[in-house]
């Protein structure tokens, strides 16, 4: 009896448990995501944090580990890419875009390196091996040497985590480059991720704009500088009659290739369209001026005209002198 008795008890004892397990995790489950980030802090910096250093240190050895395999691969890509001109001064100019970019940001951006976890639910986010003390804050812009990947959403002491743009809660204020159209880019997802597209909605559904164009961040939304690339408009996705349009982009960066980035370390109110040669700036300074000059010569012709209210006036007080 006493063996039965205290087999019931550890059985009792169990469901106990695990009931309470279950209970504790529904609780966190619905709490607001404000209350959720402290737990989820606290739990990658207590009991997560020797698994995350095992990841990190993982990726340090396969990025230093190299196949004899991988080696032949590489010495026949660079035959190949001898052989074509073309294709080794596509390579060069790359590379040369890559450091480029470091060098014109100077203390604008801070380099770091990307940190990949294979779990369920992170495929579009990711790691840096970056944090706070750093000067990485939340919401910073994430840049590839060709544009934008992504923002950060979690800040560690010496970790960030990311969110690219493949996230479906990703949005950003956008505009073409020469600020003619303005609009929210949204992600769109394809049959397989390489296929993952951008979308630019609520442009204006009076202007048409062509594929091949570069369209860019805003500025606008506090979160992401003005200038930098978002993609090219592929074309429209669909139209809403008589109010508004929403054109496809091909992304100017993709997360899957990316293993070193640059981190944002200003706020959204600066200007990096020059970083990349877009010229936003100086393009939408010339639109304003134009306008600016065309309302000043369009006064000046009402003033000069025959038909000013100036010029009548001072035709009646004549004629009035006259017949007097």
């Amino acid at each position: 009896m006493l063996d039965f008795d205290g087999t019931r008890k550890a059985r009792q004892r169990d469901v106990a448990i695990a009931g309470a397990v279950l209970l504790a995790s529904l609780i966190l489950f619905f709490l607001p995501p404000a209350f959720q980030a402290p737990i989820r802090t606290a739990l990658r910096n207590s009991v997560l944090k020797p698994f995350l250093m095992a990841q990190e240190q993982i990726a340090t050895r396969r990025a230093r580990s190299v196949d004899v395999s991988e080696l032949r691969a590489q010495r026949d890509s660079l035959s190949a890419l001898v052989a074509a001109q073309a294709t080794l001064a596509e390579e060069n100019r790359k590379l040369r875009e890559l450091n480029g970019l470091r060098a014109r940001s100077g203390t604008e951006f801070r380099p770091a390196e990307v940190l990949r976890v294979g779990v369920p639910g992170a495929e579009s986010t990711f790691f840096i091996n970056i944090g706070s003390a750093e000067g990485v804050r939340v919401n910073a812009p994430v840049l590839a040497p060709t544009g934008l990947l992504g923002r950060v959403i979690v800040v560690d002491e010496h970790m960030s985590q990311v969110m690219d743009w493949t996230h479906p809660e990703f949005r950003a204020s956008a505009m073409t480059a020469e600020g003619e159209a303005y609009g929210l880019v949204e992600a769109r997802r394809g049959r397989f991720r390489e296929e993952d597209l951008l979308a630019l909605t609520g442009a204006p559904f009076h202007l048409d704009i062509q594929p091949g164009r570069p369209v860019v961040t805003s500025g606008r939304g506090g979160i992401y500088p003005r200038g930098i690339p978002l993609g090219t408009v592929i074309g429209i996705e669909e139209a809403d009659t008589g109010w508004r349009k929403s054109y496809l982009l091909r992304p100017a960066a993709r997360p899957d290739g990316a293993s070193h980035v640059l981190v944002g370390m200003t706020g959204a109110s600066v200007d990096h369209s020059r970083l990349f040669g877009m010229g936003v700036a100086d393009s939408t300074r010339r639109v304003v001026a134009g306008s600016a000059s065309d309302s000043a010569r369009a006064n000046a012709a009402r003033r000069a005209s025959p038909s000013s209210p100036a010029r009548d006036s001072a035709r009646t007080d004549t004629t009035t002198a006259g017949a007097r």
